[in-house]
């Protein structure tokens, strides 16, 4: 049973239908009954895997795209190493465990994590106990200096306000009431000028998400690489200039109807990149794009997985083989998931990207 339905239905019954935004802050983040203040949601016991509990490949490959990067700007010999939502901490063990021997590398890093769950934070002080981490409780937060930062599955579960096309204008998705049960209805049409660019081309009736916190939150991170050197690579699923309704809850490995059990289920919606991207390019980083497969490929992950594999045999090999085709695959999240690169303006392009986008 949600504790958390009986709050959120007052909170109607007070104030009206709310925005899904407001509804997604609420499911994830109440500070006694949100999904990542109350459990562990990743891995075979959760809600959900990431790439990094697939295969410490992912982590690897990552790791050592930044390190290129840090050797490419001239080895700083103090920057920030940051991860924003590190989930158990097992991106960034695999990123340090890949790096060691890259030479003044480990010395240089300061580790920092923006995470805003308490329980997560006690997992990754396990995980990372080692490195010394310093917790940050938004990106605004990062440090001066140069930036190095790795985003995985972090903007998908960011709040979105969701709308549909309607005429000229557009009709807000909202979360009311309809007795004991939550329902999905519809603002009074409403003009929304950071939504002027979709009006080109979306018709009647089509959906449009609106992530309100990316665009700050890719500022702040894009001002530090400007100012001070560094890079970010941030790895989601989505598209460019996404369209339709994405909005969804995954609850025991398993689709769930998100407004059926609120705070007990993960919430997330497609990240659109051309707006992380817009937003980056605004501060005159450059900007390099492609999905998940061809970038990993790119950096060596099927030499990583050769070598890997060598020392394998029986379920083990095969279950290692399996997460490389996981990871890569166009069938499975190798072209689901992309891949954003910013650097700074006139900085060679991060390793595992064909072309920069401008």
């Amino acid at each position: 049973m949600s504790a958390l339905k009986p709050l959120i239905l007052a909170q109607i019954a007070a104030h009206g239908p709310m925005r899904l935004s407001d509804y997604m802050a609420l499911c994830l983040l109440h500070p006694q009954h949100g999904y990542y203040t109350t459990r562990p949601p990743f891995g075979t016991a959760g809600d959900f895997i990431t790439a990094p509990e697939i295969s410490q490949m992912f982590g690897e490959m990552l790791g050592l795209c930044l390190a290129q990067s840090w050797l490419d700007s001239g080895a700083p010999p103090a920057f920030t190493l940051a991860e924003l939502g590190p989930g158990r901490g097992t991106l960034m063990a695999d990123v340090l465990r890949a790096t060691a021997k890259v030479a003044g590398f480990h010395a240089a890093a300061r580790v920092c994590l923006v995470e805003a769950s308490p329980a997560l934070r006690s997992v990754q002080a396990q995980t990372l106990a080692a490195y010394a981490p310093r917790w940050l409780d938004s990106a605004e937060d990062l440090p001066e200096g140069p930036l190095f930062l790795l985003a995985n599955e972090f903007f998908d579960a960011l709040p979105i306000r969701q709308f549909r096309r309607t005429g000229a204008g557009w009709a807000e998705v909202m979360v009311g009431a309809l007795g004991d049960d939550l329902v999905f209805g519809k603002s009074a049409p409403l003009s929304l000028p950071a939504l002027d660019s979709r009006l080109l081309e979306t018709k009647a009736g089509d959906v449009v998400e609106y992530c309100p916190a990316a665009a700050p939150m890719i500022t702040a991170i894009s001002q530090r690489i400007a100012a001070f050197g560094g890079a970010a690579l941030i790895v989601d699923y989505g598209g460019w200039n996404g369209l339709g309704d994405t909005f969804q809850a995954l609850r025991h490995h398993s689709y769930a109807n998100p407004l059926e059990a609120p705070g007990m289920a993960d919430l997330t919606a497609h990240v659109d990149f051309a707006a992380l991207a817009h937003a980056a390019a605004s501060q005159n980083l450059q900007t390099q794009f492609t999905a998940q497969g061809p970038f990993l490929q790119a950096l060596g992950i099927e030499a990583r997985a050769t070598r890997l594999a060598a020392s394998l045999t029986g379920p083990a090999l095969s279950a290692h083989l399996a997460a490389k085709q996981r990871l890569t695959s166009p069938a499975e999240m190798g072209q689901l998931f992309k891949v954003l690169g910013l650097t700074p303006a006139g900085a060679p392009p991060l390793a595992g990207f064909n072309l920069a986008m401008t």
